[in-house]
């Protein structure tokens, strides 16, 4: 493979992976720093009623362009025709600044409106951390269709190194500004809210100045290929910016599909909690704090993991029109069978680590722990169901793709009401599940009819799931009756310990019932003590 296709894939995928990482592991020294749980509470509340708008402003401020300009840059590329790569990633860029300012400036002016109907306590603090973020909002879709330009010329580094500086930024100001606020100043940990939010547009400028620098470094380069280009002949960059927009259109609702049920979260959960039953403000916000703002840090995670492993097909699919359909459902099966390898055994592990987990990030608290495991459970459905939808998209089915989230969206709206005044936070976690639910129902189904998937074939892997599931959910029953860590390093390391305890009995397991054999022609960890230490 070419050298540097194989150093930019590495790029890329280690500085997605690596900086979601960072985004959580900052929670711990930032979240000491707010201070009591009850600020915790707040600060957590305020944080993630600030950034679900923020998610789907972005969505719809970039709507897709940076893929689409790297698509057009690559092809226009492969004909040696540079100076129109280079002409319609200008004129991209600019349209995305624009695109920024439109989006920037509609969120500022609805802002009281979504705070307003948000579970805080204090209407005012929400709209200026939703304000907080318009800046941020304003130069992210530009700075994206700049990573695309380099995505289309095949050089992903700048697009890795980029997400890694910008978020290593983001989290340096957060903890510096946060520690001066608080311990310097002795200001309100409501303003280190503010600076936090504020984060996303320092670490955007970050980024900006580092793809601006490596463009600079390649400036020879491009200078080079613009001598050897064919001439200049688009005619009409107009009329591909529209087509461009429509063919978007799919790929910017399924993208923010996540984002959108927990927007519905953010902003129906309030007017039953406290419309319909009743409760106090700070209770509420305390509810949402658990069952959304201080799990999601998590299960982001965990669903982009298992993602980043099961999209390798995708490119494959991507192409697959011409193929045999058997072809096509053998790809699709080893997709969903990777991703069930993947998701399902992390959904396990942190399950049982669930009661840990709230506490080293937020807080002791067995209801918290609860709250956190269905979350975890939630995620799974989650997991399986965004890769549903990616996979009728790079099988050319995005409408029916985008159909089968609205009506997932729809399901969930319908159960969140009476779920909610039965069973409060837990029940919006189970109208997620159920729309989500509903979407892996009608997007597999589609896919199975369609390319006849063999997904019969997956028995091995749930039932071996099934019986790992019991068996760690039995172990952290039986061990919390002796021993409940409640302070951050023995719950680290009972982490650590239980983890790599129940990743081997998962490996044992897949190895005994011949799963992993499926998976990859060999038992796992057999090829590389017998190569590496016997031979």
């Amino acid at each position: 493979m070419n050298k540097k296709i194989m150093s930019g894939s590495f790029w890329l995928s280690f500085g997605s992976i690596f900086s979601r990482v960072l985004g959580i592991l900052y929670l711990i020294p930032w979240l000491y720093m707010i201070g009591s749980p009850e600020h915790k509470n707040v600060a957590m509340a305020l944080f993630n009623a600030s950034y679900n708008p923020y998610g789907l402003f972005i969505a719809l401020g970039t709507a897709g362009f940076p893929s689409a300009i790297a698509r057009r840059v690559a092809i226009y590329n492969g004909q040696n025709k540079f100076l129109n790569s280079r002409q319609l990633a200008k004129v991209g860029s600019f349209v995305m600044l624009l695109s920024g300012i439109i989006c920037g400036a509609v969120l500022w002016v609805i802002a009281p409106l979504i705070a307003k109907n948000s579970p805080v306590v204090s209407t005012q603090s929400a709209v200026t951390s939703i304000r907080v973020l318009v800046p941020a909002i304003v130069i992210l879709p530009s700075m994206s269709s700049i990573r695309g330009w380099f995505q289309g010329n095949q050089d992903l580094k700048p697009y890795g190194v980029s997400q890694l500086w910008e978020q290593f930024i983001r989290i340096v100001f957060i903890l510096v500004s946060t520690y001066l606020v608080i311990n310097v100043f002795h200001r309100s940990y409501i303003e280190a809210v503010y600076l936090s939010v504020m984060a996303a547009f320092v670490g955007a400028v970050a980024s900006y100045l580092y793809l601006g620098l490596y463009y600079r470094k390649q400036s020879a380069h491009y200078a080079e290929l613009a001598k050897k280009s064919a001439p200049f002949d688009l005619t009409s960059i107009r009329k591909i910016f529209t087509m461009i927009a429509y063919e978007s259109i799919p790929f910017v609702i399924v993208g923010s599909g996540i984002t959108l049920s927990q927007l519905i979260d953010q902003l129906f959960f309030k007017q039953v909690m406290q419309g319909v039953q009743h409760f106090t403000a700070e209770y509420t916000q305390y509810i949402y704090t658990l069952f959304s703002a201080n799990p999601t840090k998590i299960t982001t995670v965990v669903v982009s993991l298992a993602l980043a492993v099961a999209e390798t097909t995708l490119p494959l699919l991507a192409n697959s029109q011409a193929s045999k359909k058997a072809d096509v459902g053998d790809l699709i099966f080893q997709n969903v069978n990777m991703l069930m390898f993947v998701l399902l055994p992390i959904v396990t592990i942190l399950c049982g680590l669930s009661y840990e987990a709230n506490g080293i990030f937020f807080s002791f608290s067995l209801i918290g722990g609860k709250y956190l495991a269905a979350n975890i459970l939630q995620s799974l459905i989650l997991g399986l169901a965004i890769n549903g939808l990616t996979l009728l998209q790079a099988l050319h089915y995005s409408k029916k793709a985008m159909y089968y989230l609205v009506v997932g969206l729809v399901a969930k709206l319908l159960f969140q009401i009476p779920l909610v005044i039965l069973l409060q936070g837990f029940g919006a976690i189970i109208s997620t599940a159920i729309g989500f639910g509903f979407i892996c129902l009608l997007s597999y189904g589609e896919i199975m009819y369609e390319f006849h998937v063999p997904f019969g074939k997956l028995k091995t892997s749930v039932w071996v799931n099934l019986l790992f599931f019991v068996i760690v959910m039995g172990l952290t029953w039986g061990i919390h009756q002796v021993i409940l860590p409640s302070r951050l390093i023995p719950a680290f390391l009972y982490c650590v310990v239980f983890g790599l305890a129940a990743l081997g009995i998962y490996i044992f397991m897949a190895n005994r019932f011949g799963l992993s054999e499926t998976m990859f022609d060999h038992k796992l960890g057999y090829k590389y003590f017998r190569y590496k230490h016997f031979q």
